[in-house]
């Protein structure tokens, strides 16, 4: 299967990690390599994403950073660091060149899935600027239909290798979970993908929210084809992480 090459760097430099891409590497020919049934797969779920989303040029399921999934992981992690130390790298970078560099295409590194809580700044937290996260967000950060299809879409062909699962302290959607109130409207649609971790930790809000985080990224995992294949072949990792309100610290969970 013949798949179109794009000669070039892949990221134009504007002074940060991330773009500092391997010219040589990008201006070789793409090598065609025997593809498995479940990369063909994943090939094939790529491209009818691209092609739903109007894009023609794909290279699906391929990294679109030179970052191996765990070292993805730890950009991110290092960047909560200087977040936590108010020494924010990302507010340096040319916004300019930035918003011209993604204009056309986006490259991010890694992937969140975060709760929509305003108190949750997903880039200001991870010390990321423009085109580096792809972040989806939902009350409860719950790994509905939705936020998995965009996730694929993420990993199968924009090329993020690592995808963190984001709980935060005091959720209000798993604390709502706990309590079982009648509430307005449909935010009851809430309360059943919440339940799980409800029910394995208790009452205990901190506990719940963090075992929420964990069955998410395990659902993520293990009920997508294509994020379960591409963690099979190496080339994604999914974790699951807990955001501390007050100390601004992200803790990875087991």
């Amino acid at each position: 299967m013949g798949l179109a090459h794009e000669t070039g760097p892949r990221h134009a430099a504007c002074g940060c990690s991330l773009c500092a891409a391997d010219d040589a590497a990008a201006d070789r020919p793409y090598q065609a390599t025997h593809l498995s049934r479940r990369s063909l797969l994943a090939t094939g779920t790529a491209a009818a994403i691209g092609a739903a989303f109007g894009i023609g040029r794909l290279r699906p399921a391929m990294a679109q950073t030179t970052l191996s999934p765990d070292a993805a992981l730890a950009q991110m992690m290092d960047g909560n660091k200087r977040f936590v130390a108010k020494q924010l790298t990302s507010f340096n970078e040319d916004l300019d060149i930035l918003k011209q560099n993604t204009v056309a295409k986006q490259e991010p590194f890694a992937a969140v899935l975060s709760c929509a809580d305003s108190r949750v700044p997903v880039e200001l937290v991870f010390d990321q600027s423009i085109g580096h996260l792809f972040v989806t967000r939902v009350a409860g950060n719950v790994a509905s239909t939705e936020m998995i299809a965009s996730l694929e879409y993420g990993a199968a062909v924009l090329g993020t290798r690592a995808i963190l699962v984001l709980g935060h302290s005091n959720c209000g959607a798993v604390k709502a979970t706990i309590e079982g109130k009648a509430v307005p409207g449909q935010i009851s649609a809430l309360y059943a993908p919440l339940r799980a971790a409800v029910d394995a930790a208790g009452s205990d809000l901190a506990s719940a929210i963090k075992a929420n985080a964990q069955v998410q990224a395990r659902l993520l995992a293990h009920a997508s084809p294509v994020l379960g294949g591409l963690i099979k072949e190496g080339k994604l990792k999914i974790a699951a992480g807990y955001y501390d309100l007050a100390s601004g610290g992200v803790s990875l969970l087991d």
